[in-house]
């Protein structure tokens, strides 16, 4: 029983009472998917400068972690292979750890002022072959490691949840300076003894020297 469960009164726990409500796909929306990368979901992933990654280990503890350098940084090898390269980071290696336990991820891919995404699901495996994270190098800095993902399922996501959203329009965005920030929770989170100022300083300082 999860928390839900025990908390809510009226739960759903099964697909005939959720199809009851919400209905069933159409025959299109089914057979949208294909199993490879077209000329169009490629084209798509070379203007993406975005993608997040969705990751679970092998007792379903999911991640999703986000991915961002020069739109096309994810690579199109072939019709069912693409490859994003890794770049520093805080070392948890959260998607990586996940796919030597457990290697189904999924794909999000965003292109700014576009309101369709693409979803791709496959198989992920970590590698180091030389040659192919020497032509993912950015500013002289080549990858210590990329993730190859062998394409099963591919499909463009329609736009109600970005006109919904308004992600990408700048009227609609929040105050930034009203936004909470990471080196405040982090201060609060571990009980810190240092500002929350510092902490921002030294998250800047990773950023202008550690990109790449």
């Amino acid at each position: 029983m999860t928390t839900a469960t025990a908390r809510f009164r009226d739960v759903i726990t099964n697909e005939e009472a959720l199809r009851a409500i919400v209905g069933r796909p159409s025959s299109g929306a089914l057979a949208k998917g294909i199993d490879h990368i077209d000329e169009h979901f490629a084209g798509f992933i070379a203007k993406s400068p975005f993608v997040l990654i969705g990751s679970s280990d092998a007792a379903g503890n999911h991640d999703i972690s986000p991915k961002g350098d020069p739109p096309g940084f994810v690579q199109v090898l072939d019709e069912r292979t693409l490859v994003i390269p890794d770049r520093p980071g805080n070392r948890r290696a959260d998607t990586f750890t996940n796919v030597i336990q457990n290697p189904n991820v999924a794909l999000y891919f965003l292109v700014p002022g576009v309101r369709e995404t693409l979803r791709v699901q496959g198989k992920a495996s970590i590698v180091r072959d030389e040659e192919l994270r020497e032509r993912m190098a950015v500013a002289g800095k080549v990858p210590q490691v990329a993730l190859v993902v062998e394409v099963e399922d591919a499909f463009m996501h329609c736009a109600k949840c970005m006109v919904r959203a308004k992600l990408w329009v700048s009227e609609a965005w929040p105050d930034s300076n009203d936004v909470p920030n990471l080196g405040a929770a982090l201060v609060d989170q571990l009980q810190l003894e240092i500002s929350k100022e510092a902490i921002t300083e030294s998250l800047e300082k990773d950023i202008r020297e550690r990109l790449y």
